[in-house]
């Protein structure tokens, strides 16, 4: 039972404050208004992608934490939360595209270095990522091609 209350936790914390965030920082006007390269997704997908990312994202801190709550693997799963958290305030808040492309270009390594560092002692924790990854680096090619047309 403890176990399940620990998912619960990590689900509440990362889609809560995933969730929070995004809707503290909409894209408004401002974003609406910068030049978008063609491959831009329409703003309707980001929610329900960002929302499953969340759920595999807890998922796999859950199941690192069971195993090595102070390990380096937890560590590294912190902080790309951390950066995870801090890229929308950045990007849309302070609507600093440059700085926010340094903030996903962090992100997205320590998405790696996570799925790197849990690879060979659980899989599936690296597989939870593996979507992640893909999406950040998505993200991150959008965030640079946002920057060079504006």
């Amino acid at each position: 039972m403890q176990r399940y209350l620990t998912l619960l936790l990590f689900l509440i914390l990362v889609l809560g404050g995933g969730l929070l965030i995004g809707y503290a920082t909409l894209p408004g006007a401002w974003y609406a208004s910068l030049a978008k390269p063609p491959f831009n997704p329409p703003n309707w997908i980001f929610g329900p992608a960002w929302t499953l990312l969340y759920v595999l994202i807890a998922v796999a801190g859950w199941r690192t934490w069971l195993r090595q709550p102070t390990g380096t693997a937890m560590k590294i799963w912190g902080v790309q939360l951390m950066l995870n958290f801090l890229w929308s305030p950045t990007f849309f808040g302070a609507r600093l595209i440059g700085p926010a492309l340094v903030v996903i270009v962090f992100l997205l390594a320590s998405i790696v270095l996570f799925i790197a560092r849990v690879w060979n002692r659980d899989r599936l924790s690296g597989w939870l990522f593996a979507p992640y990854a893909a999406w950040v680096a998505f993200a991150t090619l959008l965030n640079a091609s946002l920057l060079w047309l504006n």
